[in-house]
């Protein structure tokens, strides 16, 4: 491992998080323990099995510092969303990591639904809300493997609380958006900038909640999003999430999701990446009640050099639980994806049903993808099953296609829109599952900008 020393331009973001922006006492020790975690362990190589495929160099020799506020208007924050169709709704939106109170709209929702900053729960003399008692108490900060973790626990500087009270539900879909700009007014002084943004999700039991995270990136200069999502469902609950990765083509973006799963709750989530250079989606879900239901989908468009790493856990703690895990992926020109998924059954979580499929589509030889599912269990009754496929276009359906008097190119298009299809299809909001299909549409006729698969 590389230690970093007290000299790095992260000692520098520490130093002044704590001064300027620590919060309360529990969330300022919190702070200070993951900083010398992360010091302890420096950023992760290759040498570590969590990290042996996905190699994070180029963000060990980028020099990052703390986003600076950007003033945007509505039109310019327009260009960055992927799910335009949910404009009008719920959103909270931060720009370069500092949240943007002119461009949010929170304020029809139902009682008993709080959404708010973190930086002003903090900011307040009591947590009433009881951010302090949840904020860290489930994501790993200690294993070597989770470097950006601890990293994101010691410097986010802002992030989004939100909780639902018992008994409530909440129709529209709330939208947190990420965005990342150089715009300046100082172009002298653009640096690469790195924002470490926290989510907090409390589901009261008998809630239900529809959330989706979209991160956007507008510069060619380099730069980091490193967020920790925690997630508790309370009992009975249903969350329907989504993560949308439409980073620039430079960007770096590491995301670790924490999901705490109590008695019958329903949980599902899809993480769609379609831009960033490098890109790390790190699940781990404890299924910590009976009758439990877990479903992680995902969905990523990876080419030139560009790589994709999804890693999954999902512990089965308790019996009668199920969980169902689909991903797909395409691959073009040198791209480079990554699948780890691991299941885990305790002893006592009997009647476990687990299913686990992973797909990856390569449209050039130099393509590739290394894929490792990981069964553990320790229980008898259970149904666990796993599998992965990985090819190019069938030969056959291209022939059949061909043969009907399609082009060699209108063909590529229909087969790979039939193998992302089964994945898009999957989600449950129609206007962002639209939107998705319009913008691969465009992709695959070659109307996007910038070409097949331009994304980022």
């Amino acid at each position: 491992m590389t230690r970093l020393v007290a000299s790095t331009p992260y000692t520098n973001a520490f130093e002044q998080i704590q001064r300027d922006h620590a919060g309360p006492a529990a969330i300022a020790d919190l702070r200070s323990v993951a900083f010398d975690q992360f010091l302890t362990h420096g950023l992760p190589t290759t040498s570590s099995e969590e990290w042996r495929f996905t190699s994070v160099r180029p963000i060990a020799e980028t020099t990052f510092v703390p986003g600076r506020a950007v003033v945007l208007t509505d039109e310019e924050l327009s260009s960055f969303s992927v799910t335009g169709s949910l404009a009008g709704g719920p959103t909270v939106v931060f720009v370069n990591g500092h949240y943007d109170a002119a461009l949010s709209s929170v304020g029809d929702l139902p009682d008993g639904v709080v959404v708010e900053s973190l930086a002003n729960v903090f900011s307040s003399s009591a947590d009433s809300l009881g951010v302090e008692q949840c904020l860290g108490k489930g994501p790993d900060i200690q294993s070597d493997a989770a470097a950006f973790t601890a990293l994101n626990t010691a410097l986010f500087r802002d992030g989004v609380f939100i909780r639902v009270a018992e008994n409530v539900g909440v129709d529209r879909p709330i939208q947190i958006l990420f965005v990342t700009t150089s715009k300046s007014t100082d172009p002298d002084a653009i640096q690469s900038p790195m924002t470490h943004p926290r989510i907090l999700i409390v589901a009261g039991t008998n809630s239900q909640i529809r959330l989706v995270e979209t991160y956007a990136g507008e510069t060619d200069i380099p730069y980091l999003t490193n967020v920790v999502t925690e997630v508790i469902a309370g009992e009975n609950s249903v969350v329907d999430h989504y993560k949308l990765v439409r980073e620039a083509s430079a960007a770096y973006h590491i995301g670790h999701m924490h999901l705490r799963l109590n008695r019958s709750t329903n949980f599902s989530s899809h993480a769609i990446t379609l831009g960033g250079s490098i890109v790390r989606n790190d699940t781990v879900a404890v299924l910590d009640g009976e009758g439990v239901s877990c479903t992680l989908n995902g969905f990523y468009i990876a080419k030139e050099q560009r790589l994709v790493d999804n890693h999954t856990t999902i512990h089965h703690a308790k019996p009668h639980c199920e969980s169902h895990e689909l991903y797909k992926g395409i691959l073009d020109d040198q791209a480079h994806a990554v699948f780890n998924g691991k299941i885990v059954v305790e002893i006592d979580a009997q009647k476990t049903d687990a299913k686990q499929t992973n797909k990856a589509l390569l449209l050039s030889e130099d393509a590739q993808i290394n894929t490792k599912p990981e069964l553990e269990i320790f229980a008898d009754d259970v149904k666990c099953t796993h599998g992965a496929t990985v090819g190019q276009l069938d030969a056959d359906a291209m022939f059949y296609l061909r043969a009907r008097g399609l082009g060699l190119e209108q063909a590529r298009s229909v087969l790979i829109h039939a193998f992302a299809s089964d994945l898009l299809n999957r989600i449950g909001i129609q206007s962002i599952r639209t939107d998705l299909d319009e913008l691969l549409l465009a992709q695959l006729s070659g109307s996007g900008e910038g070409g097949f698969y331009e994304f980022g």
